[in-house]
C-alpha cells in the first residue's frame, strides 16, 4: 500500500482526468490550423523568450529527471546533488557554446544543422537514426513509469491495470505530438513547469519549516537517518560498490553534462526562436528555471531522507524513484489538512503532466526527424501538406512501438535505458555538433563515423555494466555477463566519439578536407553570426 488516503486518491484521479482533457484541448486550440511546415515545426517562432525558455526547461526536465534525480539525492546525498548540478551545467554549456550556432545552422531538425554544410541524404538518415536511438529508450522509461506512478498514487494493483494505464496515456501523448505540433507541445511544457516548480517550491518551504529554516539542521538530520553517517554528505557513496568509484563518478558526470542538453528533443527548441538575441534570452530563462528546480529537488530529496529514513525509501523503491512523492507527503506531518491534501494532489498532478509532456516532446522530435530528414528528402516535390501528414503518421509509427515496448519492460530496472540515452547524446551527438559547427575541415565521413561509431560503441559497452546484469538491482539480476568496470560508458565512448570524427576526417584525405573547409567558410557567417538565415 502507498499510504494515501481515499480522499487523496479520488482527488488525484479527478485532477489527472481534468489535466488530460484540458491539455488535449489546449493542443487542439494552439496546434497548426493549416498545412504550413513552419507553423507545425516551429510555431512561426511566435513564442516569447520567457515562454520558449519555460518550454526548453520543460523538455529538459523529464519525469526521469524529477523522480530519478530526487531518488539519487535521497539515497546518496552529496552524489545526488552533484548529479542535479550537472544537469544545470549541461544546459549552461548548451547556452554558451551551441545554442546560437545551432539555431542559425538548422531549420526544423538536427539533420538540418548537419546538412547545412554537408548536404546529402546519408547525413540526414544517420541523424534521424541517432535521434531515434537516443530518444526511444528515454520514451520507454517515461511510459513504463506512467503505470508505476499511477498504481503508486491511485492504489491500483495488477499488471493488467498498469499495462492499461501505459496504453491509455501513450495514446494521449501521441495525440499531443500529432495534433499540437511544436506550439501545442510548448504550451503543455509551460504549464508543466509552472505546476512542477510551484508545487515543489511549496513542499520545499514546508520541509525547511520543519527544520526551523536551518539547511544545516536538514542536512544533519538526513545524514543521521541515512545509516552511513557523514559519508552521506561526502562524495563517493553512490559508486562505492564498484572497483573504481572515482572514475565511475567522472564517467557518469561526463555523460550527463555533455549528453543531457544535446538530446534532439531539447535542441529542436532552438529553432523556435526568431533571432539570435531571442535564443540567448530563451536560454537564460531555461537555465534559471532549471537552477530553481535543482534547489527545490535538493531540499525535497534531503527532506525525504531526514523524515522517512534512507532504509525505508530504499525498501519502497531500490532506485529511490518514489522518494520525491514520499518526501512531499512526509512534509505535511501526521495530521494532513484539507489544504495539504489539495497541495499533494497538485504535486502528483504535476508529475503526471511531466510524464505526458516529456514523451510528447520526444515523440514530436522523432516524428519530425523521420518526416523531414528521411521521407521528405526522398522526393524534391514533397509539398507542405504531404510532409505534415508524414509527420503525423510518423508520430504514430514512433509512438505505438514505444508503448508496446514499454509494456514489456515495465517490471525491469529502467536505469540502463536512461543511461543509454545520455551516453548517446554525449558520445555521438555532442562530438558531431561541436565538430560540425566549429571545425572547418570536418568532413562527411568524419560526421558519419562520429554518429554511427559513437552510438554503436554505447550499445556494445553498456550491456557489460552492472546496470544490465551482475547486481540485485540490475535489469537482469538473475544473469551476470558484466565485463565493463563502470556504471556508464562515458569515460570511454565520449573520447572515442571525438576520436572517430577526427579519424574519419583524416581518412577522407586532404582534398576532401580542403573542400569541406571551403564549404564551411561559405556558411560560416550564417552559423556563427547569423548573418543570413537561409530557409
Amino acid at each position: 500500500m502507498n499510504g494515501l488516503s481515499d480522499t487523496s486518491q479520488t482527488l488525484s484521479l479527478m485532477a489527472f482526468t481534468a489535466v488530460a482533457t484540458v491539455t488535449l484541448l489546449l493542443c487542439v486550440m494552439t496546434g497548426p490550423d493549416r498545412d504550413d511546415l513552419d507553423e507545425f515545426y516551429t510555431g512561426y517562432n511566435s513564442l516569447s523568450p520567457m515562454r520558449n525558455g519555460l518550454a526548453i526547461a520543460g523538455d529538459y526536465i523529464s519525469a526521469a529527471t524529477v523522480l530519478g534525480t530526487g531518488g539519487v539525492i535521497a539515497l546518496y546525498g552529496y552524489d545526488g546533488v552533484v548529479l542535479a548540478l550537472s544537469t544545470a551545467l549541461s544546459l549552461m554549456l548548451l547556452m554558451f557554446l551551441l545554442a546560437e550556432p545551432l539555431r542559425n545552422a538548422g531549420r526544423f531538425t538536427m539533420g538540418d544543422a548537419f546538412a547545412r554544410r554537408m548536404p546529402g541524404r546519408k547525413v540526414r538518415i544517420a541523424a534521424s537514426l541517432v535521434t531515434l536511438a537516443a530518444l526511444l529508450p528515454l520514451m520507454l522509461v517515461q511510459l513504463a513509469g506512467t503505470g508505476q506512478l499511477l498504481s503508486f498514487i491511485l492504489g491500483f494493483s495488477g499488471e493488467s491495470v498498469q499495462t492499461g494505464c501505459i496504453v491509455g496515456v501513450g495514446a494521449l501523448m501521441i495525440s499531443y505530438a500529432a495534433i499540437g505540433g511544436m506550439k501545442g507541445t510548448a504550451f503543455i511544457q509551460m504549464v508543466k513547469m509552472v505546476m512542477l516548480l510551484g508545487s515543489g517550491a511549496v513542499v520545499a518551504v514546508l520541509m525547511l519549516n520543519r527544520f526551523d529554516w536551518d539547511p544545516g539542521a536538514l542536512f544533519g538530520a538526513a545524514a543521521a537517518q541515512s545509516g552511513v553517517g557523514d559519508a552521506f554528505l561526502r562524495s563517493g557513496l553512490q559508486f562505492s560498490g564498484g572497483p573504481y568509484p572515482e572514475l565511475d563518478m567522472v564517467s557518469s558526470q561526463l555523460a550527463v553534462v555533455l549528453g543531457g542538453a544535446c538530446l534532439p528533443h531539447v535542441t529542436m527548441r532552438m529553432y523556435t526562436a526568431s533571432s539570435a538575441r531571442q535564443v540567448r534570452r530563451s536560454m537564460s530563462w531555461a537555465v534559471s528555471t532549471v537552477a530553481l528546480f535543482v534547489l527545490v529537488i535538493t531540499v525535497v530529496g534531503f527532506g525525504a531522507t531526514a523524515l522517512i529514513g534512507r532504509a525505508a525509501l530504499a525498501q519502497a523503491d531500490p532506485q529511490g524513484n518514489s522518494a520525491y512523492l514520499l518526501g512531499s507527503q512526509a512534509a505535511f506531518g501526521a495530521e494532513v489538512s484539507t489544504a495539504e491534501t489539495f497541495l499533494f494532489t497538485a504535486v502528483t498532478t504535476a508529475l503526471f503532466l511531466t510524464l505526458l509532456a516529456s514523451v510528447a516532446g520526444m515523440i514530436l522530435a522523432c516524428a519530425n526527424s523521420l518526416a523531414h530528414d528521411v521521407y521528405a528528402t526522398r522526393r524534391r516535390e514533397t509539398s507542405g501538406r504531404q510532409e505534415m501528414a508524414l509527420a503525423r503518421i510518423s508520430a504514430l509509427a514512433v509512438g505505438i512501438p514505444a508503448v508496446l515496448l514499454a509494456t514489456l519492460v515495465q517490471h525491469r530496472s529502467l536505469q540502463p535505458l536512461v543511461t543509454v540515452s545520455f551516453c548517446i547524446g554525449a558520445s555521438a551527438l555532442a562530438p558531431a555538433l561541436v565538430y560540425s559547427l566549429f571545425w572547418r575541415r570536418y568532413t562527411r565521413t568524419g560526421l558519419l563515423w562520429t554518429l554511427v561509431g559513437g552510438t554503436l560503441s554505447v550499445f556494445l559497452l553498456l550491456p557489460g555494466t552492472n546496470l544490465v546484469s551482475g547486481s540485485p538491482h540490475s535489469a537482469f539480476p538473475e544473469a551476470d555477463f558484466n565485463f565493463f568496470p563502470f556504471t556508464t560508458t562515458g569515460l570511454v565512448t565520449v573520447p572515442l566519439g571525438f576520436a572517430l570524427g577526427w579519424l574519419g576526417t583524416l581518412a577522407s584525405g586532404r582534398g576532401k578536407a580542403a573542400e569541406q573547409r571551403r564549404q564551411y567558410e561559405a556558411v560560416e557567417g550564417w552559423i556563427l553570426a547569423g548573418a543570413v538565415r537561409k530557409n
